[in-house]
């Protein structure tokens, strides 16, 4: 609404210029694309390349510009050579016949050696630029003595250099005539393949001298046309590489134009400099280029004539429509639109990815939905059909070929088969030999009921094996289902990560450079991609520092003082050379820090002890404790706990969710060993952000939380990992402040005290004795206080973790920089 509201708001005459614009780009745009396939795809580029190339002569007499380009075409599009060749015989004809001569000479001379080659040299592409080097220096010298029946050191030398031109041009064409006869260019050209295509369109200007009207010189203008072209898309930089090369060639083909190489380079550099002001700057550029080079190199003579010239050159700049110049722009580095273009690029890349993501995350959730997929029959439906089939499967074996048969299911369906379920369940519950009265009525019922109850006694077994192996299938199958939504979640945040996008926040990122820069600072680059109170994410480009840590000291309290919120420097990527730069991330700093203290012994004094404990940074602001208890002692206690706590910390840094981690883990031990050997698992897991904690004990002892003369009990009722298959995972939360003790212990820690019945009070009264707060202190005095209850002696494995949460203080102070804040 607010875009129709405003496009009601803007002028009539605006709308209609903007849509006249619109249209006339549309249609220069498919005029061009349709012209460009028209000349690549007919080969008329080639004629009219060939036929200027054919007219293009270098110091009076030196053709270095026609066979270069006939033997590029034929190695690189054979079907367009036969064109080319035609064309530039054409050209040199409307010169002289002399010098179409020497190129029918030239391009007969090169098909008998190629010809040749081919049976010693496979690599023609390497062999092209020698092969045209020899045909021309041989078809000039045979040409010069023809004429002249007699050879002077001067032909040598002009054949001398007519051959290395031509072998020069040749590697030339080579890498510019694939650019411009592709129909799709690369993405971006470098610079040599920039300076390769102007040296091949000035060597086409070149066919053009001579062309007159009026004085007014075509390869003038049209040089002056280029030079505008490129200076206004690509910057000065480009404008006066490409002012230097045009100006270069075309001095060689007429001495009288060397003054012209001046004023190219000139003027390319002004109308780069000036492109600010879009066309009309650029044309400005070269106007003041060519009045000052025209009254410095030929006086005010013919400034007339040059200023023509360049008001022709600048009409044709700008009629030239603006797709054609965009169009150029996209494939010439440092240009707006190649940086839009790769931007665009990268963007397809990266939604590409992020889609093949999507389709993995709704591949796993889908596998997940199929796996979690039960019946909807009710529990008692499916128990009453599996308690049919058993009696059908009794009856077959034992009422079948009973006399009474059709007495008993047919007269008497009903009692018959209440009778025979009261059995199976009594049967299953091993109550059915006491009852005797039940037996006794079942006895005078039925005239088999001794086999009926073999029977139904022996099929008891395999009905209860088939029942658990049932469940056990679809506990199996709700923990596959449960695992594959976890990892579908897991991508599915890898998902939403991958399309993060820099958003709008172009007032506060020059507010932010604003500030910095003020502040002495040099900042090349700054980005933001959030400004969420406790999720700042910034990115910047600095120059290389020398690691003197300016990002950490300097740069991050300023922004917190800027965004008002404690900002640190979450990575940095430092430049390996001293004119680089140096990439950095800020984010938000925590609200909260954690400090661990440990106390741990093994049994009698032991160097292996089965307790195994953990602190895991689990990288998304979140730090988890975590204490294993193997049962036992030894060796064996100490792997089971270990793989535990090693198994829960790659699951947990992968991101999967607590309880599927846990239950995971649960499935693995169950199914890995049929011994005896379980471990407990208790588990704290803390955001860093706003104090909140998530406890999961699994057969674990009470933890306890100190929080001034308070002592908070936590515990929950689990059972160790790996007794049962199907497995319920309790969790506790608790908010936790700053200044709170959380003290985690094992069960030799909590249970080790002698002669005390209440393990609960005893704990709460020592942990409230202690005056120390710093935790590796208070691990120790519960240590040495339950070792002391057993006169220095160590009954079990022990283990005790102390975890002190305090207010992040970041190592720098913020540094005033402005009173006006961001928002």
């Amino acid at each position: 609404m607010e875009k129709v509201e405003r496009r009601l708001m803007e002028p009539i005459s605006d709308l209609g210029m903007a849509k006249t614009h619109q249209v006339v780009n549309r249609f220069f745009h498919r005029f061009s694309s349709k012209l460009q396939v028209f000349l690549l795809h007919k080969g008329l580029v080639y004629v009219l390349i060939g036929f200027l190339l054919g007219r293009a002569i270098i110091l009076s007499e030196v053709l270095p510009f026609a066979l270069p380009f006939f033997g590029a075409v034929l190695l690189m599009k054979k079907d367009k050579a036969l064109l080319a060749g035609l064309s530039l015989i054409a050209g040199g004809s409307t010169v002289s016949l002399e010098v179409s001569l020497i190129i029918v000479m030239s391009i007969i001379g090169f098909l008998v050696i190629k010809r040749l080659s081919v049976y010693v040299f496979k690599d023609q592409l390497k062999i092209l630029p020698f092969i045209i080097f020899g045909t021309v220096a041989i078809t000039r010298i045979v040409y010069s003595f023809a004429m002249k029946s007699s050879l002077t050191l001067y032909d040598y030398m002009m054949a001398g250099v007519e051959s290395g031109l031509s072998f020069i041009l040749t590697l030339i064409f080579l890498q510019s005539i694939p650019l411009i006869s592709a129909r799709k260019y690369k993405q971006s050209l470098k610079v040599e393949e920039i300076i390769c295509i102007m040296i091949l369109l000035a060597s086409v200007m070149t066919g053009l001298v001579g062309v007159s009207y009026q004085n007014l010189q075509a390869e003038h203008i049209f040089s002056r046309y280029i030079v505008l072209l490129f200076a206004f898309i690509g910057g000065s930089s480009i404008g006066s590489t490409v002012g230097v090369v045009t100006g270069l060639i075309l001095s060689l083909a007429n001495v009288g134009n060397l003054y012209h190489m001046s004023l190219l380079a000139f003027s390319g550099l002004l109308g780069g400099l000036l492109r600010e002001g879009q066309k009309i700057g650029t044309a400005i550029g070269l106007l003041i280029g060519s009045v000052l080079i025209s009254l410095y190199g030929q006086g005010s003579a013919d400034l007339m004539t040059t200023l023509l010239e360049s008001m022709i050159a600048i009409l044709l700049f700008l009629v030239t429509p603006k797709a054609i110049t965009g169009r150029l722009a996209r494939h010439i580095p440092g240009t707006n639109e190649h940086a839009q273009e790769q931007q665009q690029y990268v963007r397809k890349i990266r939604d590409v990815t992020a889609h093949r993501v999507d389709q993995f995350s709704q591949v796993f959730h889908a596998l997940s939905e199929s796996f979690a997929t039960f019946y909807d029959k009710e529990e008692t439906d499916d128990e009453q059909r599996e308690t049919d089939l058993f009696l059908s499967s009794i009856t077959e074996s034992t009422c079948q070929h009973c006399f009474k048969k059709e007495k008993c299911w047919v007269d008497n369906f009903d009692k018959t088969y209440d009778y025979m379920q009261t059995i199976m369940h009594e049967t299953k519950q091993h109550t059915y030999q006491n009852n005797l009265k039940v037996k006794k009525e079942f006895a005078r019922h039925c005239s088999k009921a001794n086999k009926v109850e073999e029977a139904i006694e022996q099929e008891i077994n395999y009905f209860q094996a088939n029942q658990k192996l049932k469940k056990e299938v679809q506990e199996s199958r709700r923990l596959v289902a449960e695992q594959l939504l976890g990892v579908s979640h897991v991508m599915e945040n890898l998902s939403k990560e991958i399309k993060r996008e820099r958003e709008n926040h172009f007032v506060q990122e020059e507010q932010i450079l604003d500030a910095l820069q003020n502040f002495g600072i040099e900042i090349i680059n700054v980005d933001i991609y959030s400004l969420d109170q406790g999720n700042v994410d910034i990115e910047m480009s600095i120059p290389f520092c020398n690691g003197h840590g300016e990002c950490e000291k300097i740069i991050a309290p300023m922004l917190s003082d800027i965004l008002e919120e404690s900002v640190i420097v979450k990575s940095e990527e430092c430049a390996n050379y001293p004119n680089g730069f140096c990439h950095v991330s800020f984010g938000s700093a925590k609200k909260f820090r954690i400090e661990t203290g440990v106390a741990h012994a093994a049994k009698g004094g032991g160097l292996v002890s089965g307790d195994s404990y953990s602190m895991i940074d689990l990288g998304v602001g979140k730090y988890a404790v975590a204490i294993s208890d193997g049962m036992g002692n030894g060796v064996r206690a100490h792997f089971e706990s270990n793989e535990t706590i090693k198994l829960l910390q790659k699951i947990l840094q992968s991101g999967i969710e607590e309880k599927v981690a846990i239950k995971t883990i649960n499935s693995i031990l169950s199914l890995r060993t049929t011994d005896e050997i379980f471990s407990t698992l208790d588990l704290a897991i803390v955001d860093l952000q706003d104090g909140s904690s998530k406890f999961l004990k699994i057969g674990s002892t009470p933890s306890f939380v100190k929080r001034g003369d308070k002592i908070i009990q936590i515990q929950a009722s689990n059972l160790p990992m790996g007794i049962i298959d199907e497995f319920d995972v309790d969790v506790v939360g608790e908010k936790l402040k700053a200044g709170d003790l959380l003290i985690m212990m094992s069960d030799g820690i909590f249970e080790g005290p002698k002669h005390v019945e209440n393990y609960d009070l005893w704990m709460k009264r020592k942990i409230n004795e202690i005056k120390t707060t710093d935790p590796q202190e208070v691990a120790d005095l519960i240590m040495e206080e339950v070792i002391r209850t057993r006169s220095g002696k160590i009954e079990d494995d022990m283990t005790v973790v102390v975890s002190s949460i305090e207010h992040n203080t970041p190592k720098w102070a913020s540094i005033p920089v402005t009173k006006k804040k961001i928002g």
